[in-house]
């Protein structure tokens, strides 16, 4: 675990303790390098998913969207997110005709991959009680707020739900 990540888990802690309460101010993240960034799917945490290895959980979502196996392989092998993410957004390419109806339970996953698979984010994401956690961006009214707090933020209500099932099978619960 990183020092910074360390003293970021301590600091969440040290701020529950003191109060005596698991519940914080709302937790907003979006740039990787930011506060909580390690929330972001931009976040270079590996995650094996259907036994393969993906760099990012941004990398395995993009690459989700797609029927083309060839396609899929050549996002999950892209240097960065950011690439990954600009060719998810291609329609050049024929998307899954269930994208829509599968594109939360896939993210879900990718996001349930990264915090089990990442023992140090899973610390992180348990310390944060029962903050209210928030994709904060302009970019994205549905995984995120929109920025006034308009959006859906479903990647924050993803990560919430995934706080939830860690804290059910954590072995110290």
């Amino acid at each position: 675990m990183s020092s910074e990540l360390a003293s970021i888990i301590h600091d969440v802690l040290s701020a529950s303790a003191a109060t005596g309460s698991t519940t914080m101010d709302p937790i907003h993240f979006y740039s990787v390098s930011a506060p909580y960034g390690e929330f972001s799917n931009f976040a270079p945490f590996p995650i094996r998913l259907g036994g393969t290895t993906w760099p990012t959980s941004e990398h395995y979502f993009q690459a989700q969207k797609f029927e083309d196996a060839d396609y899929r392989e050549k996002i999950r092998t892209t240097k960065s997110p950011m690439i990954a993410a600009r060719l998810g957004r291609s329609r050049k390419v024929k998307l899954r005709r269930d994208w829509e109806s599968v594109k939360v339970r896939v993210m879900r996953d990718a996001v349930r991959a990264k915090f089990a698979q990442h023992e140090e984010l899973c610390a992180l994401l348990s310390a944060t009680g029962d903050a209210k956690i928030v994709e904060h961006t302009t970019n994205d009214s549905y995984w995120g707020d929109g920025g006034d707090g308009s959006g859906q933020n479903m990647l924050g209500r993803i990560l919430m739900e995934i706080r939830a099932e860690l804290r059910r099978t954590s072995p110290a619960n």
